[in-house]
């Protein structure tokens, strides 16, 4: 069930709020577990099972490594949790990927499993794998009741693409949480405005990149269009569904994490990794990076541990080779930066360090959208135009020009204007007089004029879905 969908927002969310504010502070709780259950079976019924095995098997990993804490057993345990839950994971999501690649470089012929891939099933172990990690590390206090292990491991606003919610960041909420009308007000804006860049934005530039795909032509413009697009699609797309998932979690009295801080205004590859799908990024570093030493090794140590945690954040985006090569990609920029680069970007100015920020980052999603290696060198030849379709060609003209309003907008809503200037207009004598009734009408537009491209069909995939 996406949020983007009229079942979510029109059936599912009312019935939800209903009930959730209905119920005694002691059956809250189990209100948002038996939801986000039902929302879990609503997109995958077979694999609710797989989620409720996996709630039980952190459960009690986490009671047993609290038992024996300070004996060997206790670290025993960690490790059961540890390899079961990455088993689940590498059966689910990299089977058909391994056998594959055997078959590539063995010329053998496995049979592919052909096993669907669980929704959100990356998300979630992470979190259940933070959650026994940090107890064995005395960081959190173990669980004992399963009903509030559960609700935080299978809370909907967050169970399919996240942000990844560590056990310690809602630890506290799980016992005690309120939920006033100014939490409920602002969870509700921030959803539908998270919504708003997820349909009005990121669905459009989705519908753009597609129609250019399919005009046939090969010119160096059409794929610099589709690179710019794609980069502003999946951005909107992401980091609109973390707004939508954070937004919720206000509503339930839950303070999530930011997941994205205008990341495409950084001056550094560097910093655009402060900034882009930071949950994930400061998980790696505080569960793999450091354990592994981090920066506290020597030079050549380091620079495996770098190139260690990109090749597994690019696996962690997907079961293909294009998602490693996007990984290692930006391992190398990370450590041509940490070196070298670094210092000299300081003293740059700052449009230099725009520029050299935008084209690698635009390169990058160039890689990481390519259907397998063959179209990853497609899409990069075409862009230096090694293609052989010209410059520009005719049908791509005419639909970047019917959609530049669309990318204008989204190359202004990536940077902190529009923010700014509300923020400003706010603090001003009119802005103060009108704000309070101007901001729930705007919101109610948008909410209509996405409910109108909902109710049209209109294009309306969830990239992170797939991961």
């Amino acid at each position: 069930m996406l949020f983007s969908s009229i079942p979510f927002l029109f059936y599912f969310l009312p019935i939800v709020l209903v009930l959730y504010f209905a119920a005694p502070k002691v059956g809250k709780n189990m209100v948002l577990l038996l939801a986000s259950l039902f929302f879990y079976w609503w997109g995958e019924p077979r694999y609710v099972l797989l989620m409720i095995f996996t709630i039980v098997f952190s459960y009690g990993c986490g009671l047993l490594i609290d038992r024996f804490r300070g004996r060997a057993l206790s670290k025993v345990f960690l490790g059961v949790s540890v390899v079961g839950e990455l088993a689940v994971l590498g059966y689910f999501k990299y089977a058909d990927f391994f056998l594959d690649s055997v078959n590539a470089v063995l010329k053998t012929d496995f049979p592919m499993l052909a096993i669907a891939l669980p929704i959100g099933i990356s998300f979630y172990t992470f979190q259940t794998l933070s959650y026994t990690i940090d107890v064995y590390r005395g960081e959190v206090a173990v669980q004992r009741s399963l009903i509030k292990l559960a609700t935080y491991i299978a809370l909907f606003p967050q169970l399919i693409a996240g942000p990844i919610v560590r056990y310690s960041d809602v630890e506290g909420e799980l016992y005690t949480r309120r939920s006033g009308i100014g939490d409920v007000s602002d969870g509700l804006s921030r959803f539908v405005i998270g919504l708003s860049k997820k349909v009005l934005i990121a669905n459009q530039l989705g519908a753009l990149v597609a129609v250019l795909r399919g005009t046939g032509e090969s010119s160096v413009l059409m794929y610099w269009v589709i690179a710019i697009a794609f980069a502003l699609q999946i951005y909107f797309d992401f980091s609109g569904y973390s707004d939508m998932a954070i937004g919720l979690g206000r509503v339930f009295g839950f303070h999530f994490p930011e997941n994205f801080r205008y990341p495409f205004i950084a001056k550094s590859i560097t910093e655009f990794w402060r900034r882009w799908h930071i949950s994930l990024g400061s998980w790696f570093r505080d569960y793999v990076y450091i354990p592994m030493g981090g920066s506290r090794v020597a030079k050549g140590r380091q620079i495996l541990n770098i190139f260690v945690v990109w090749f597994l954040t690019g696996l962690w985006h997907g079961a293909a080779w294009n998602f490693v090569l996007w990984g290692l990609y930006f391992a190398v920029f990370l450590l041509i930066e940490k070196l070298w680069l670094y210092q000299y970007l300081e003293k740059l100015p700052a449009a230099v360090c725009h520029v050299y920020l935008l084209a690698v980052t635009v390169f990058s999603f160039v890689i990481f959208n390519g259907v397998g290696l063959s179209g990853v060198i497609t899409d990069l030849s075409g862009m230096l135009g090694l293609a052989g379709g010209g410059l520009v060609s005719e049908k791509t003209l005419y639909y970047s020009s019917s959609y530049a309003l669309l990318l204008a907008a989204a190359l202004i809503g990536a940077t902190p204007v529009v923010k700014i200037a509300a923020e400003r207009f706010g603090k001003s004598k009119l802005g103060a007089a009108v704000m309070p009734a101007l901001q729930p009408v705007v919101l109610l537009v948008l909410l209509v004029v996405c409910t109108a491209y909902l109710v049209d069909g209109s294009f309306n995939p969830f990239l992170y879905f797939r991961f």
